[in-house]
């Protein structure tokens, strides 16, 4: 629209100026034949008067010109005009496009503006499937996966504590579900049964392996500490983007569990998976506190050392 009304113009100027040039020159045919007319004025009376009419022709021609003379510059003004109004409305326009995205950045919601990553801090209540069974016990038809003689090395219930963090990925289910978050979660878990027991054969033990030929130099009284040390990484499925309450959800996740005692084979890693659910809630600014369950799963025991179990308990997250 610009370059039509700029080429308009350039045409309306060239035209008024070649107006004015024949202007300039039907003035001065005019003056020329007007003073030819009077030096000759002594010549015949026919000739006088053809000079008079050429004379009132040219001075016709000229009021015309100067008639469409003006009416140009009438019409040049016009389009100066009008190309001003143009170029101050477009920038009007541009001006208040951008005073309007402004406006709605500044009303936008603080919780809809990011910071979904968060990092958490976690604990509570953990519950094996079985008890952990005791260290190598000849005397124990089958071996001793359940710790015939000396008992089990650790019980079902535990505490746990842990920490990780949230990475978001996508915000609308990759285009499925709008609203709907994809994150990447990456998680520790320390894990505490609750009994200790000793790590190695009881005084008995012992005594009877050595009535039946065995030597044994020493028993081990001291007590081990049964626990277990899990690192995880999931994708977690989070709903309700920009609002305060958001429940979640883990389909499966890949873990890695390391036990101590190690196994009866002197094994301490087992592979597995979670499945987990849960929901948090922004309790001020970017501060989150939340609960969560989870069931973790183990395809095999490792050599005889069961993992499989839930964990329940509350974290507190701090988004960033």
């Amino acid at each position: 629209m610009m370059k039509k009304t700029k080429l308009v113009l350039a045409i309306a100027t060239a035209t008024l100026t070649m107006g004015g040039m024949l202007v300039a020159e039907q003035a001065q045919a005019h003056s020329r034949a007007h003073k030819h007319s009077h030096h000759t004025s002594s010549k015949s009376y026919s000739n006088t008067s053809s000079a008079e009419r050429l004379a009132a022709a040219a001075n016709n021609r000229v009021e015309a010109l100067e008639q469409q003379l003006q009416a140009m510059q009438y019409e040049l003004q016009a389009l100066r005009a009008q190309a001003s109004r143009t170029e101050t409305t477009q920038d009007s326009a541009k001006v208040q496009e951008l005073e309007q995205w402004m406006n709605s950045v500044k009303a936008e919601p603080a919780s809809s503006k990011g910071k979904y990553n968060m990092v958490f801090f976690r604990g509570g209540y953990g519950h094996a499937d079985s008890k952990r069974g005791g260290t190598v016990d000849p005397t124990a038809p089958g071996g001793n996966s359940g710790g015939v003689l000396n008992g089990a090395i650790g019980g079902q219930d535990a505490w746990y504590f842990g920490a990780g963090f949230d990475w978001s990925l996508n915000d609308d289910l990759f285009g499925m579900m709008s609203g709907t978050e994809v994150l990447a979660e990456l998680m520790f878990d320390y894990k505490e049964l609750g009994e200790q027991a000793k790590n190695g054969l009881a005084p008995e033990a012992v005594a009877i392996l050595e009535t039946v030929g065995y030597h044994i130099p020493g028993a081990n009284t001291e007590k081990a500490t049964v626990n277990q040390l899990t690192l995880a990484a999931s994708p977690k499925i989070k709903f309700f983007k920009g609002q305060a309450f958001r429940p979640w959800l883990v389909p499966v996740g890949f873990e890695l569990s390391v036990v101590s005692p190690p196994s009866d084979a002197i094994t301490v890693l087992n592979p597995g998976f979670q499945f987990g659910l849960g929901a948090d809630y922004k309790i001020w600014k970017d501060l989150y506190v939340g609960a969560d369950a989870r069931y973790h799963y183990s395809p095999d025991n490792v050599d005889g050392v069961n993992t499989n179990g839930v964990t329940a308990g509350g974290y507190v997250g701090i988004g960033f």
